[in-house]
């Protein structure tokens, strides 16, 4: 993908932070930090969304982003982590490139996900969501 700017830090045609690299997966820093210490895992070859990637690779993906959450916990002191994977510009994916945030977190940091929980108008609904997702597997 000629203008991904996250191929671009793959192939190092760009400057990036990196904290770790091996042959499948490149973790480096966000420029963005959602909280100081946030890293950002890719896999080296251009996926858009984890729609689109194998198995195999979203395993080495999640291998690195808990080696990198360890990292955190043990090297920054971070009192928990946040994993979070968007897909789709409806789910917050900025760039088209499959990765993985990697989040320290810290007690008192301030940042807040502003979870905001709906309710199903009655077990029937969820049942019925439910039974589609399975017709689809």
């Amino acid at each position: 993908m000629n203008n991904c700017i996250f191929c671009k830090i793959v192939n190092h045609e760009i400057p990036a932070t990196v904290v770790y690299e091996d042959e499948d997966v490149l973790v480096f820093m966000d420029i963005g930090p959602i909280i100081k210490g946030h890293a950002l895992v890719v896999p080296k070859d251009h996926f858009d969304s984890v729609l689109e990637t194998p198995e195999n690779v979203l395993a080495k993906l999640h291998r690195a982003a808990k080696r990198i959450a360890v990292a955190q916990m043990n090297g920054l002191g971070a009192d928990g982590v946040n994993i979070v994977q968007n897909n789709g510009k409806a789910a917050g994916q900025e760039v088209p490139h499959m990765h993985v945030h990697v989040i320290p977190r810290f007690e008192g940091d301030g940042h807040h996900w502003n979870w905001n929980a709906k309710k199903y108008v009655d077990s029937n609904e969820m049942i019925g969501l439910a039974e589609k997702m399975r017709n689809n597997l």
